[in-house]
């Protein structure tokens, strides 16, 4: 269990700051990735800067490692040298949730295959005008409920002949694992504020800048 990221659970402070812009700046992620009224899928990677600027301004920027190769499909940040993966779910139910991604099923049966838990999880579960929260699963625990579980229940491969969009962890096990004792969670209460969004401002700003 990382000491760093239960010092986040346990700063009553931040706690409450979580609480009150989580909802804040995952709204106006999804304004900027949208386009005619839908969501793009680039949101997902707007969120996942957005918990890690959470980890930089908690932690200080030269503790956390940003860069990260692309032969580590499922790091998305370093903290203190402690690999992490950040995963983000909107809705009240636990599917969907990518260990990776990738449109080749060749790659996603490798994967499955070689795949063993090997970093902590940061998930947000977004509900809007619901409750959703912000969890901490330890790797002990994913470990612990993978080895109980077993592969097959673990993991959820695409459908052959569908469009895969990657691997995911079973609505079960992702159940199992935030409802253990050792996991960490704040609850939020997922309501939209009222705000004027230009997503081309910044741009134009900078355009008139000499």
């Amino acid at each position: 269990m990382s000491a760093h990221l239960i010092q986040i659970f346990n700063d009553e402070k931040l706690v409450e700051k979580i609480k009150r812009r989580l909802p804040y700046l995952f709204q106006l992620a999804e304004l900027e990735s949208s386009r005619a009224g839908k969501t793009g899928m680039e949101v997902g990677s707007v969120r996942e800067k957005i918990v890690v600027a959470l980890l930089i301004y908690k932690f200080g920027e030269a503790n956390v490692e940003t860069e990260i190769p692309i032969t580590e499909p499922e790091v998305d940040a370093k903290l203190f040298e402690e690999p992490a993966s950040i995963k983000t779910i909107t809705g009240k139910s636990f599917g969907g949730v990518k260990l990776i991604w990738t449109v080749d099923a060749q790659k996603a049966r490798e994967f499955s295959e070689n795949y063993y838990p090997h970093c902590d999880i940061l998930l947000v579960q977004i509900n809007w005008n619901d409750l959703g929260g912000f969890y901490y699963i330890p790797l002990e625990v994913q470990k612990r409920v993978f080895d109980k579980m077993g592969k097959k229940n673990y993991i959820k491969l695409p459908k052959p002949g569908t469009n895969p969009r990657g691997v995911e962890i079973t609505k079960e096990a992702l159940s199992t694992l935030v409802e253990d004792s050792e996991c960490k969670f704040i609850k939020i209460n997922w309501q939209r504020t009222k705000m004027d969004f230009n997503p081309y401002k910044r741009w134009i700003d900078l355009w008139e800048e000499e």
